[in-house]
């Protein structure tokens, strides 16, 4: 079955997109199979960073968490509400009504030493990767950070989108 403007053709057969998420994804698996090895339950691999963080700064607003990693609000409320449901952090009204201050939990408190732990490890590991490339991930990283620069991913979808119709 096609549908109205498909050329027929399944576009998701051939991917430049798929390789590199299917990438990312096996990455964080393994990091979260070294999780469960060590009998770290609840602690998912996007937890790290901001558990870490709250350890080393103490009790922190969403916003201010997420500016620091570099991430959004959005995404750190999920994170935060994520974290919270296992038991790691708990939040509580902040200076208004409209912020929310996170704090790590006892257990998270415990976990903190592992997970810098691992964060090392897995900053050796990339290193490593990288000396066995002949070009380092982290040079082609800030490549295409700067092309982004340029012109946005969004920009660049909506062009061939433009383009195509």
């Amino acid at each position: 079955m096609t549908t109205a403007g498909s050329t027929g053709e399944d576009p998701t057969e051939r991917s430049q997109w798929g390789p590199l998420r299917r990438l990312l994804t096996a990455m964080d698996d393994d990091i979260a199979a070294l999780y469960a090895e060590r009998g770290v339950v609840g602690v998912r691999p996007r937890f790290a960073a901001p558990l870490i963080r709250l350890s080393r700064a103490g009790s922190m607003t969403i916003r201010q968490l997420a500016e620091s990693l570099g991430v959004t609000h959005s995404a750190m409320s999920q994170t935060v509400g994520a974290m919270r449901r296992e038991g790691l952090v708990t939040s509580s009204p902040g200076a208004d009504a409209r912020t929310r201050e996170v704090t790590l939990t006892e257990r998270a408190v415990a976990l903190v030493p592992f997970l810098e732990a691992e964060w090392r490890a897995t900053e050796d590991a990339v290193a490593e990767l990288e000396a066995e490339l002949p070009y380092a991930m982290s040079d082609v990283v800030r490549d295409i950070e700067a092309a982004l620069s340029r012109r946005s991913f969004h920009d660049r979808i909506v062009r061939r989108l433009a383009r195509d119709s």
